[in-house]
């Protein structure tokens, strides 16, 4: 008989060291317990006719025959890693790698480089049930912080362009949540961790609703860092005389103090340390600084969808979603010399309409139109003084404020054919209108706010750096398009393959605020064309995908090391990616993902370092994420996560380089009874020195410091 595992109240000495004592308590606690016939792990295990997906498709499909990649994080996995950050939960999916900056601050790479600046805005999707949380010509680098994925029923994930479904900013990948099931046990949880972090989430549900809430309050590992944010997300489904209404409402918000780069130039001003400057993220108290303690990010939005649903006499289906979404944001640009402070808000009213009908038992085919109008808003004041450096003049006051008013108009169709048993086909095309109405608040121009001139060192009167159009109009009109072909092989083994364009109009702020050296009215809509080939199994143990694909941009949007914006770029991306889930015993899971890709600069751009074919900065060759879950009983379920980041470099040149970073967590659940369930996490494992992010700008090194090793211990309560 194994030897009890002392738990004496000594060894809780330190709070990681308590933690570690827990898992190994329940763990020994558990061997007594028999071991069961069919562990819960084994839930994905369900027949593959039951994997069906919503997203990728105008339709649900079974994922076996469906001819583009799709990955779904499933909720007992949600619910296993009890996600803070965009980061814990979608660095888990083959070819998706979130960079965490400071709190609730991330940036999304999907068969991609790790997108930043101007141009960053706008490449991925980020919806709930299928609507994006913000208006296409308004997209926020950090907008998958909105999303409530740790109270999600489900994450659908599609990696490549997909604007044939989706519209404009379906550039490199979608991420869909799916809002939570009603009819589920209630539960209420609760988290503590180091740096005083609270996470509470509690569910309601009943036959026609589901709520869900959750509240994090941080105090960061970082100087001046913490943070505080709620989610609410509500579903209610009623039957409406022949219609069935799903209802949903969603409120998010967030104060945070916000921890910028720990730049190498600032060494012995707001730090001091021995180490090199392409390592500095190796000293932790280096990292544990913040040299911008007036940063800080305040952000609050609502979203509210009614989705009406009506089987029609002929066999057909209609569905007509109006919505609703507002969302305001004010921040410090801590990472750009003026500092300046943004403001940015934007309203949208629009209507998703889909109408989907058998024509024969082989074709099937979906047609409708997206309607939308949005109204935003921008200020960008900076509250120091003139200043000039860099040959660029950056004044105090309002550097822009402008309003913008913006229609989209979007008529779809999508067909599908069996053409036997084994082979089916399906395409898909979209036509977007973009058009926007802008309206400048100040003086035209490359002057001050009040049309005075800027001026360098020696007071001579120059440019200023930013440039604001006068009043105008714009309009852009896109065509995408996706078909696609699905082969059964077996009835558990299909080969895919799909041709899919995606697009990425203009930005408001790609196109009103410029700088001195760009022309108005130039930038063109970005775009992306892609192919894609893959195998994929789906059976009782062993279920996976495998994907070769293609990507070329035109237009792409970026700034450059020296902080200039780059609007025609051109880029290829080329990869092969593996997601594998193996149940190797009853009691022993294994999930593996991997992506080996090369992202490369396909133009010259001598000034701003720019040469063809040098690898595209943050974009490293390599990820990878491997899990091993063992559930010896009911009652305990541990899993050990490794995540790989490869190599890559900093700045478009390819003179500096990260060299990567390996990661371990432990998470380990030990259910007491039908009620309880205990909980200990230990993030970072082994107490790894990395960078979050890393990169290369204005002449020195920058980074976020990764995360320490971090412990949270909570208990579960169902009901």
């Amino acid at each position: 008989m194994t030897k009890p595992y002392s738990c004496s109240p000594a060894i809780a000495s330190s709070f990681t060291l308590s933690a570690i004592t827990l898992a190994l308590c329940v763990s020994n606690m558990a061997f007594a317990q028999q071991l069961p016939q069919h562990t819960a792990s084994q839930a994905n295990s369900a027949p593959i006719d039951d994997v069906i997906v919503v997203t990728g498709s105008h339709t649900p499909i079974a994922k076996l025959t469906a001819s583009n990649n799709v990955d779904v994080i499933t909720q007992d996995e949600i619910e296993r890693v009890l996600a803070v950050t965009p980061a814990d939960l979608l660095n888990r999916i083959t070819g998706v790698h979130i960079h965490t900056n400071n709190g609730m601050e991330s940036l999304p790479a999907m068969r991609s480089p790790v997108l930043t600046g101007p141009g960053a805005a706008g490449a991925f999707i980020f919806a709930q049930d299928g609507i994006a949380t913000r208006a296409a010509g308004f997209a926020n680098n950090n907008g998958l912080s909105e999303l409530n994925l740790a109270g999600a029923s489900a994450v659908e994930v599609i990696r490549g362009p997909a604007s044939a479904i989706y519209g404009s900013n379906a550039v490199h990948g979608v991420v869909n949540a799916l809002s939570a099931n009603v009819d589920q046990p209630g539960r209420l949880r609760f988290l503590y961790g180091e740096n005083n972090h609270i996470n509470i989430a509690t569910k309601f549900s009943g036959e026609e609703y589901a709520i869900d809430y959750q509240h994090i309050n941080d105090g960061g590992f970082r100087d001046e860092s913490d943070f505080v944010s709620n989610k609410l997300d509500a579903k209610f489904i009623t039957q409406f005389s022949d219609a069935t209404v799903t209802t949903t409402f969603s409120g998010f918000n967030l104060d945070q103090e916000t921890g910028g780069f720990i730049s190498s130039g600032s060494n012995g001003e707001c730090y001091t340390s021995s180490l090199a400057d392409n390592v500095l993220y190796e000293d932790t108290a280096a990292m544990s600084k913040n040299c911008d303690p007036d940063a800080y990010r305040q952000w609050s939005s609502v979203r509210w969808a009614s989705k009406w649903e009506w089987s029609l006499d002929n066999g057909a289906k209609l569905a007509l979603t109006p919505f609703y979404r507002n969302n305001h944001m004010e921040f410090r640009q801590h990472y750009l010399p003026s500092r300046a402070i943004e403001e940015n808000s934007h309203s949208s009213v629009g209507v998703k309409t889909i109408y989907s009908q058998s024509l024969s038992n082989d074709l099937d085919i979906v047609a409708g139109i997206d309607l939308e109008s949005t109204t935003g808003l921008l200020i960008e004041t900076q509250d120091a003084a003139d200043k000039y450096s860099w040959g660029k003049a950056r004044q105090q006051g309002q550097h822009f404020n402008y309003e913008v008013d913006a229609q989209i108009i979007a008529p779809f169709v999508q067909v599908m054919y069996q053409a036997n048993e084994q082979l089916s086909f399906d395409a898909s095309a979209r036509f977007d209108n973009t058009q926007y109405d802008y309206d400048n608040l100040i003086a035209d121009g490359t002057t001050k706010a009040d049309g005075t001139s800027c001026t360098n060192n020696n007071g001579a009167a120059i440019d200023c750096l930013f440039l604001r159009p006068a009043d105008r109009t714009d309009d852009f009109s896109n065509t995408s398009i996706k078909a696609g072909a699905n082969y059964l092989l077996t009835d558990n083994t299909a080969l895919f393959a799909s041709i899919a364009s995606g697009f990425r109009a203009p930005q408001t702020t790609d196109l009103y605020r410029l700088q001195n050296q760009q022309s108005i009215g130039t930038i063109d809509s970005e775009s992306t064309d892609s192919i894609e080939i893959g195998y994929r199994q789906q059976s009782q143990d062993l279920n996976y995908e495998v994907v070769w694909y293609t990507m070329k941009k035109d237009n792409f949007f970026f700034r450059d090391a020296d902080g200039l914006n780059v609007t025609d770029g051109k880029t290829t991306h080329t990869g092969f990616e593996l997601g594998l889930d193996y149940q190797l015993t009853q009691t022993l899971n294994v999930g593996v993902n991997y992506s080996l890709a090369s992202h490369e600069y396909d133009f010259e751009r001598a000034n701003s370092g720019v040469v063809n074919g040098n690898e595209i900065d943050t974009a490293p060759s390599t990820m990878g994420n491997v899990q091993v879950t063992w559930q010896p009983t009911d009652a305990l379920s541990m899993e050990l996560e490794w995540l790989h980041m490869g190599q890559y470099y900093l700045e478009p040149a390819n003179e500096h380089k990260y060299d990567g970073h390996d990661l371990v967590h432990l998470r380990t659940n030990y259910r007491m009874n039908d009620t309880v369930t205990l909980t200990a996490n230990i993030d970072n494992l082994t107490d790894e020195a990395y960078a979050s992010r890393a990169d290369y700008a204005f002449g020195t090194y920058r980074f976020f410091g990764g995360q320490p090793r971090n412990v949270k211990v909570g208990v579960t309560v169902n009901f």
